[in-house]
């Protein structure tokens, strides 16, 4: 019997999301995105299957050239319209009760501040089952949408994130303390004053003051994805994550990112096992390898090479598209790093171009076969290091459906896939406990501002936390 996998929906609140071209299908509903009833119904059919959790991806712009026409993405309908997941989680949450509910938000759209207080509000809601997917953002005409004039250079934007989640961990981690909330009518006291404090953070982006309106909710810090797979991303990754989604072309190619941020995170005072990385990857699943295989035909009649192609628009710093036959060589850009080098490494028997990121998306990262190939296929990719799958659908709610029906009796024979829920909020049913761990940053901050600042004065004047 093997060790169980942990298993993700990835989805978006959105249309055309992953496999472009697929909402055409007649039985596509994700093309009532709109209707919250079609994430209801998706969310308790996931919990019924037993999946860890739902994962909402998120972007704040359009993809390409921020000042080409949008026609393309429009008539696709290829992450527009689209809808804030962070919204949506709050009808999900109380109509669930096991599973996780994870959220993407870049560092760029939100205040620290604000967003801290939404995902604690959401955590208490849910009765501790968020996580939040930190990205940086990769488009142009998103950053434009904060009143940037263009993203900002690649290393600059997670030295931002970095600063972002240290503001986010004081406030979740630092600013109540245990104990704070009393709820104490006999004395009329609701809260202890004296446990709940103001973190003076100063930096180069934020000036915050607190303290964090919210009382410590189950998880205190949601748990922590992070999609990043260049060099500064795994970097960050290594520091703060723990979990991470990769789109790795090959088991080889995922060994090899693996071990790098594993090796970094001890290197960062962490352990191995501290982060669990879950692979993205779509299935087509047959009775016979003959039946997936004509499916997956079926399915390609659907495909959108133009939607794929534009997903994986790469621009130059200018803000420029690079044509598809640009080799990977002579590309410069703030976005899409890590996918140009997990592709540099999937194809060594000539030179890579742009178009072939969309070529390995549409193709390398699915899996044709029956059951019992595809659990065959998943333990390989099990035994490279990864800890779960991201399941990427090509219809909602079929894919997942199917996937349930289909795939994960034979990986629970298996020993592959769980059979029940463990107790207690997220964090706990993957990590065994409910809280950070202490090699975690963001703990640091535990009791840190008791005997902290008690103005800014103080604050600029270098007087120091208590235990910082």
């Amino acid at each position: 019997m093997g060790k169980p996998l942990h298993f993700n929906a990835f989805v978006m609140n959105t249309t055309s999301h992953i496999h472009h071209g697929q909402w055409r299908r007649p039985d596509a509903g994700q093309t009532e995105f709109n209707d919250v009833d079609t994430w209801i119904d998706l969310a308790q059919k996931l919990e019924a299957a037993k999946f860890d959790a739902i994962f909402f991806a998120d972007v704040t712009g359009l993809y390409g050239d921020a000042d080409a026409d949008f026609d393309l993405y429009a008539r696709e309908g290829l992450q527009i319209p689209s809808n804030d997941p962070t919204v949506l989680l709050g009808a999900l949450a109380v109509k669930t009760e096991h599973i996780g509910l994870a959220l993407t938000s870049n560092v760029v759209q939100n205040h620290p501040f604000n967003f801290a207080r939404q995902v604690s509000t959401l955590d208490h809601i849910s009765r501790g089952r968020i996580a939040w997917n930190i990205v940086t953002g990769m488009q142009d005409n998103g950053a434009r949408n904060f009143g940037l004039e263009q993203l900002t250079d690649h290393p600059e934007r997670y030295r931002w994130a970095e600063e972002y989640v240290d503001v986010a961990y004081k406030l979740w981690e630092g600013s109540w303390d245990d104990g704070a909330l009393l709820k104490d009518k006999e004395r009329g006291v609701f809260s202890d004053p004296v446990k709940i404090h103001k973190i003076y953070h100063q930096g180069q982006r934020y000036r915050v003051e607190g303290p964090h309106l919210p009382s410590p909710s189950p998880q205190r810090t949601p748990l922590l994805y992070q999609a990043g797979s260049s060099a500064s991303g795994r970097a960050f990754a290594a520091r703060n994550a723990e979990a991470v989604f990769i789109i790795a072309a090959t088991p080889e190619t995922a060994a090899l990112q693996i071990a790098d941020t594993r090796r970094q995170a001890v290197e960062a005072g962490r352990r191995p096992e501290d982060i669990k990385f879950f692979q993205g990857l779509s299935f087509i699943i047959g009775d016979t390898e003959a039946e997936a295989l004509a499916k997956a035909r079926e399915y390609d009649e659907y495909v959108s090479v133009d939607g794929y192609l534009a997903h994986a628009a790469i621009v130059d710093k200018t803000g420029r598209v690079y044509p598809a036959d640009t080799p990977l060589s002579e590309v410069d850009t703030n976005t899409r790093k890590g996918f140009q080098e997990w592709v540099a490494k999937a194809i060594t028997d000539r030179e890579p171009v742009v178009g072939d990121i969309a070529h390995l998306q549409a193709q390398n990262t699915r899996v044709v076969g029956t059951p019992e190939q595809i659990a065959d296929r998943l333990e390989q990719w099990q035994a490279v290091g990864v800890d779960g799958i991201n399941v990427i659908n090509w219809v909602i709610p079929g894919s997942f459906e199917e996937f349930a029906d289909r795939v994960l009796p034979v990986l629970r024979d298996r020993g592959l896939a769980q059979t029940e829920y463990a107790e207690g909020p997220l964090r706990q049913k993957l990590f065994g406990a409910p809280l950070l761990n202490e090699r975690h940053p963001a703990a640091r901050y535990r009791g840190a501002f008791a005997n902290g600042p008690a103005s800014w004065e103080e604050a600029e004047a270098g007087v120091p936390a208590a235990r910082l």
